[in-house]
């Protein structure tokens, strides 16, 4: 069998592998299921809004696909990187390869592209968006593979797994304190940014000046949170995503039309970007943890340790996140905090051990082999989808009219209506 993926749609092959590791179905059905999950939720959570992205706090269907994909993507590097031979070799091209899933993200959602309801392309330099979807699975990407290619040592044993990647839980710890002690300790002063017709509803050629008062620290909603002034600062307001989820919040009163009034408060009138800077870093402490259940998936032999040791792990881990929140860090998709990162993780270990029992154990893969082909073909599927050159396929297909296509009337009757 064909060796297994550490990103979408997993094509690595690195001269320094001797030799390739197993295929495991589940995972592919695992990612496939995630290339499912984030369709349904883009198409359709527009439709039924409570599968969609929580506005802020709390969790929906849309806030796991991205912790789905990124454990994922460190349980497939468990076993790609098993047995290195040339750690350097072996670290310029986990570089490449992250760096390609970037540049391609960039395209992708950097503005490139301009929606389904228009045909034109291209994006200004000054308001390109940095960061997104492809780009945070390429940083935890790199980070995880880093650790795995310099961090772990080949002691394995029955009570080595820890003192092996001992190195690995630094990290983690590391990252998440890192991550505390900026969201937390960072003062955010008043700030002000230049809105135009597409958040403000202004003529066309004029723009408004928004003064946002802050002057606090630790604040962990929409308006003053550290994370959001990190990427003012560092990427520029023009550079981050224009339609931010927290605009669906009862405070902005988002219009029908995906408009916010003037009489709504300046931070719902501001650019914000869930794939952030400071929230990359638990992401890719989420990517680690999926290293470690590679781990197991590559060095314990049975059915049984395998599905014990996930079980146990992903339990404590999600008993942990759930402490957390239950002591006031919220769980939050678009800061991706602590407690988001931890209850998200085990759910996704919960997940990948029940397709492991369904699918490697008890061998119904017939029943999930079309899950399976979407999570080998993800990469492309994502691009498809992404770019929404299938959809505009579809509505390049119309009826006497241009408008007379399917596509135009999805939109107008469930979207727009």
């Amino acid at each position: 069998m064909a060796d297994s993926a550490p990103l979408l749609n997993g094509v690595d092959h690195p001269a320094t592998i001797r030799a390739k590791p197993p295929r495991i179905a589940s995972l592919d059905v695992f990612r496939g299921l995630c290339v499912f999950l984030m369709m349904l939720v883009d198409y359709g959570g527009s439709i039924f809004p409570i599968i969609a992205h929580s506005p802020w706090n709390g969790l929906h269907l849309a806030d796991f696909v991205m912790p789905f994909f990124l454990f994922i993507a460190g349980v497939s590097l468990a076993l790609v990187y098993k047995k290195v031979t040339n750690r350097a070799e072996a670290t310029w091209k986990a570089v490449f390869k992250a760096l390609k899933l970037f540049l391609l993200g960039v395209l992708l959602q950097g503005g490139y592209f301009h929606g389904v309801t228009s045909l034109t392309f291209g994006v200004d330099i000054e308001r390109i968006r940095w960061f997104g979807i492809l780009q945070r699975i390429a940083l935890g990407y790199i980070v995880a593979a880093l650790c795995e290619i310099w961090l772990s040592r080949q002691t394995w044993g029955e009570v080595a797994f820890f003192r092996s990647y001992y190195w690995h839980w630094c990290v983690i710890f590391s990252l998440s304190a890192i991550y505390a002690g900026l969201l937390y300790g960072l003062y955010v002063p008043d700030w002000e940014f230049k809105a135009s017709t597409p958040t403000s509803m202004l003529p066309s050629n004029d723009s408004f000046v928004y003064l946002v008062k802050c002057s606090v620290r630790g604040d962990l909603g929409p308006a003053c949170n550290s994370a959001g002034m990190i990427d003012r600062c560092i990427l520029g307001v023009d550079h981050l995503y224009l339609k931010p989820v927290y605009r669906n919040l009862k405070e902005c009163n988002l219009s029908a039309d995906g408009g916010v009034p003037e009489s709504s408060p300046p931070w719902c009138h501001a650019p914000f970007d869930p794939e952030g800077i400071l929230s990359s870093l638990t992401a890719a402490v989420t990517c680690i943890i999926g290293l470690q259940y590679g781990h197991i998936l590559a060095h314990v032999e049975d059915h049984k340790g395998r599905l014990n040791a996930w079980s146990l792990f992903s339990v404590s881990i999600f008993v942990l996140g759930s402490f957390f929140a239950f002591i006031g860090i919220p769980v939050n998709k678009s800061l991706y905090t602590i407690s988001y990162m931890l209850i998200t993780s085990a759910s996704a270990g919960i997940t990948f051990c029940a397709l492991y029992l369904l699918i490697d154990v008890y061998g119904y893969r017939c029943i999930t082999s079309v899950l399976e082909w979407m999570g080998i073909h993800s990469l492309s599927i994502f691009v498809l989808v992404t770019s929404n050159l299938a959809i505009i396929a579809i509505q390049g297909l119309y009826w006497s009219d241009p408008e007379n296509n399917i596509v135009h009337w999805v939109i107008t009757r469930f979207v727009h209506k």
